[in-house]
């Protein structure tokens, strides 16, 4: 990508934007090198022109420096303890041996939406998936947070959870977000999660 295609988009997106200039202080802290392939753009400028006030153009990479893009390799550098380091991860274990924490991030260029949809709150997935919603991978989500985090100083969906599109061995979808909890109950992190969908195991007992 010619550097005069990536001023165009710092000037249509401005703080929107995640490219190669405004990933280098997360890739840095990664520790992994910077060695990443610039993908080519797969949006038109006259899609990329109607998001650019809402969504977040984020340059997506498999890889950096010869290692994987995943969940489990950004919680392995970012840690579960904020008393340690910040960010990082929530702590919680249930998803180390769920296939989708392995699934890379794909090498391209994603609109992501910055903000939740209003409509959206506290209606359930299957609803919004028929309403055409498209949930984004739990990946894209993590690498997202931490990017905006080292580079724009700006904690995405601080107090919200944000549906995927990865489910987990029980066909359970996935949410992720909330950093922090307006409660101060639990610690900080970033959150992943899984919806419970009701099952025939789920039943009840009476008392009297």
């Amino acid at each position: 990508m010619e550097r005069e295609e990536l001023d165009r988009l710092k000037h249509l997106f401005g703080r929107n934007l995640i490219g190669p200039e405004e990933l280098q202080p997360f890739f840095e802290r990664l520790g992994w090198g910077t060695e990443f392939t610039i993908p080519e753009l797969n949006y038109s400028y006259e899609q990329l022109e109607q998001c650019a006030s809402d969504y977040l153009l984020v340059m997506g990479v498999a890889t950096v420096g010869g290692n994987p893009v995943t969940v489990r390799t950004l919680r392995e550098v970012f840690g579960v303890d904020p008393d340690v380091s910040e960010p990082c991860f929530y702590n919680q274990d249930w998803y180390m041996h769920e296939d989708f924490i392995d699934q890379p991030l794909q090498s391209r260029w994603y609109l992501l939406r910055r903000e939740v949809v209003e409509a959206s709150r506290a209606v359930m997935p299957e609803q919004l998936m028929a309403a055409d919603y498209t949930f984004p991978p739990a990946i894209l989500c993590a690498f997202a947070f931490f990017a905006c985090w080292f580079y724009y100083g700006e904690k995405l969906w601080y107090h919200d959870f944000v549906w995927c599109c990865d489910t987990d061995h029980n066909g359970d979808r996935i949410y992720v977000g909330k950093y922090h909890d307006v409660d101060g109950v639990n610690k900080n992190g970033f959150s992943v999660h899984r919806h419970l969908a009701l099952r025939n195991c789920y039943a009840a007992v009476t008392v009297k």
